[in-house]
């Protein structure tokens, strides 16, 4: 494993679908310099999986806490991941 590389996954509850939750993920990850990915999930939830530098990923799931501006964030639940899958870069899922 790389030295302060992580991965994490996070689901988000809430009012997270049809609210450009999901480019915006991909904008902070990108910014943050994440990889990754982003998906809806057929229960109303965006699901992702991000690695990187583990000070990134905190910020990445303090801003997933509330989102784009139109998102209304219930939950966010946190799961570390052992392997890293050395993701190319951070995109969108369907």
């Amino acid at each position: 494993m790389e030295k302060d590389k992580k991965r994490v996954a996070m689901r988000v509850h809430g009012k997270v679908q049809g609210v450009f939750f999901r480019a915006s993920t991909q904008e902070k990850a990108q910014e943050l310099g994440l990889s990754g990915f982003v998906q809806n999930e057929p229960d109303g939830t965006v699901y992702l999986e991000a690695e990187g530098d583990a000070e990134a990923l905190k910020q990445l799931e303090q801003w997933a806490h509330d989102g784009p501006r139109r998102a209304k964030v219930e939950k966010v639940e946190v799961e570390e991941k052992q392997e890293l899958q050395g993701f190319e870069k951070f995109e969108q899922r369907r």
